[in-house]
């Protein structure tokens, strides 16, 4: 049964806008992970050479981050169609940033700069989530949206490459040894850090008719939970994801057959992989062995903050496009995962509904599931 009430409008998503180490724009990313060309190298940013990992997937023009989002924002304004001169104003801003010295200026940056061009009130809430935190922003938005509170939300995120995460993150082992992000495969050794600047209009989808809008897809489905095992770890059974995956499902009054691609977490860490595969077993049972799987990371890369919003419109163009991402960097099968994995190229396909995945340290997780337009 249903446990979530209907709701009382369906948000739909009307524009994208993104920045990625595949380029700029959604085309240019969609070409990447549809063939599984990963987009990591040297980092030059700033010194490594005292790390054990050296690599990173790298925005291809450095900016400051503020300018990357509001690059993306303007992406996805134009392609809504929305009209900055409209009376009844811009949308308001949901922002994922990680939190540090200047995550206070770039909320200020990034508010001032939309009002600006777009209208409307600017950032309404910032998130700091770590890896969940666009996640949790989409989830909000929709959740605004349904409930009739907003007629439209943009949901921006960003997240660049930079001195202090990429040491802790190396200090702590978590990056891979050899260079290539390998979700799911053996030999698996660890995450790498990407860079990403995204933005997603989720509207009210009268809204969105009204203006003639085009609808991408629809955010027919959202869940979010805790594990609260580990200050790192995942929960080894992958409790929360399962969770966070029924309640999504449950909210779409869907049943799991009907799910046709998985985009997910998939960071290349050896429990992490082990504990979503799981999970996913718990929640598709034997559809499991016909659900199509995929992580996008390893070609974008991880982009913490920003990634649950980058990997959003990932999913949203295999969607539109009829192509599933590649699971790229294989090896080999891990006896312990047994997903059906996208391999080799891309997979033509035409999912009705498709699940996007993120977990964080500290064992936060959602699932966003997204509708064929």
């Amino acid at each position: 049964m249903n446990r979530h009430a209907p709701t009382a409008v369906r948000p739909v998503v009307t524009g994208v806008g993104v920045l990625s180490a595949a380029g700029e724009g959604t085309t240019a990313l969609a070409e990447a992970v549809v063939h599984g060309k990963a987009a990591f190298g040297p980092v030059t940013r700033f010194d490594v050479s005292a790390r054990r990992t050296t690599r990173a997937a790298l925005l291809p023009e450095p900016r400051p981050l503020a300018d990357a989002v509001l690059a993306a924002v303007g992406q996805a304004c134009r392609s809504a169609g929305l009209d900055p001169a409209d009376p009844d104003g811009g949308p308001p801003v949901l922002l994922a940033l990680h939190s540090d010295r200047h995550t206070r200026a770039t909320l200020a940056e990034v508010s001032t700069g939309t009002t600006a061009r777009w209208g409307g009130p600017g950032v309404l809430r910032g998130y700091t989530g770590a890896c969940v935190a666009a996640g949790t922003a989409v989830a909000d938005a929709a959740r605004l949206v349904a409930s009739g509170r907003r007629s439209r939300v943009l949901v921006a995120a960003g997240h660049l490459v930079e001195p202090g995460v990429f040491a802790a993150f190396d200090a702590g082992r978590a990056l891979a040894r050899d260079g290539e992000l390998r979700p799911f495969s053996t030999g698996r050794s660890g995450t790498l850090l990407g860079d990403a600047a995204v933005a997603v209009l989720v509207e009210a989808e009268p809204e969105a008719e009204r203006r003639g809008a085009p609808v991408l897809a629809r955010l027919a489905g959202w869940g979010r939970t805790g594990d609260a095992h580990h200050v790192c770890r995942p929960e080894p059974a992958g409790d929360g994801v399962a969770r966070a995956i029924g309640a999504a499902l449950d909210r779409a009054g869907i049943a799991p057959e009907e799910v046709d691609y998985v985009n997910a977490n998939g960071t290349g860490s050896t429990l992490s992989d082990h504990a979503e595969a799981l999970a996913l077993r718990r929640v598709f049972g034997e559809h499991t062995d016909r659900l199509p799987v995929s992580s996008s990371k390893a070609v974008h890369g991880h982009a913490l903050e920003a990634s649950a919003l980058l990997e959003l419109v990932v999913t949203i163009g295999a969607l539109t496009d009829g192509l599933l991402p590649v699971n790229a960097g294989w090896l080999g099968p891990d006896p312990e995962i047994g997903l059906d994995l996208v391999l080799d190229g891309p997979r033509t396909a035409r999912p009705r509904y498709a699940l996007t995945l993120n977990s964080a340290f500290g064992g936060a997780n959602t699932a966003l599931l997204v509708a064929a337009r």
